[in-house]
């Protein structure tokens, strides 16, 4: 099958003290990163154990922590974070941190990684540049999403929105160019490329023949 599916319902609860170890990364056969699930049934139940990732039985992750269900009470370095249900919390290595149920039925997904280990993905940065591009500031999108270049500068995608920005501010210089590498890296961009409005100003420039 080329998907999982499962609803933290269906998890094993074992139990670990007074807290309970839901196990996700072993049950989906996550890989990429490290995944799992805590439960608090009564309020004051243990959810997260007090550990900074740098002891010898954890992973030196960076940690997002996501309250599913419930509400944690976190402690944070010795600051106390209330999070009820829907709350997100970044937590680096070498930063102490654990939390208890507030709210019986408590559940926290923890997803954790090596620092650094993963790339921005290319299609966050011209999302990222939405906005910019609604309200009509385009230079302004461009700004943004050309951020994307230090990474992946030759990224066909990426150079066609830059591309579309840059000719809707009527910086034509630079939208051909940026157009040149997605064509060479993406020949489908040139069709992308014609039915574009964006790029209505440059599509047919000599120079992108």
């Amino acid at each position: 099958m080329p998907y999982s599916v499962l609803h933290l319902d269906e998890l094993d609860r074992i139990p670990l003290g007074e807290g309970i170890f839901r196990p996700v990364r072993h049950a989906l056969g996550v890989t990429a990163f490290g995944v799992n699930a805590y439960t608090g049934d009564a309020v004051g139940d243990l959810v997260i154990e007090t550990h900074d990732e740098t002891s010898m039985g954890a992973g030196a992750h960076e940690e997002l922590y996501f309250v599913a269900a419930g509400e944690a009470a976190f402690e944070i370095d010795g600051e106390e974070i209330p999070a009820p249900a829907g709350t997100l919390l970044l937590i680096p290595p070498g930063t102490t941190r654990g939390a208890k149920a507030a709210a019986p039925g408590t559940t926290v997904l923890v997803i954790g990684g090596k620092p650094g280990a993963s790339r921005v993905s290319p299609f966050e940065y011209w999302y990222l540049a939405q906005p910019a591009y609604d309200a009509g500031d385009y230079a302004r999108a461009y700004e943004i999403a050309s951020e994307g270049l230090a990474e992946y500068p030759d990224h066909p995608s990426l150079n066609y929105q830059l591309a579309c920005y840059v000719a809707l501010a009527g910086d034509r210089g630079r939208a051909i160019e940026h157009l040149k590498i997605a064509y060479a890296q993406n020949p489908a961009t040139r069709q992308w490329a014609a039915g574009d409005e964006d790029l209505a100003s440059v599509r047919d420039d000599p120079a992108l023949r």
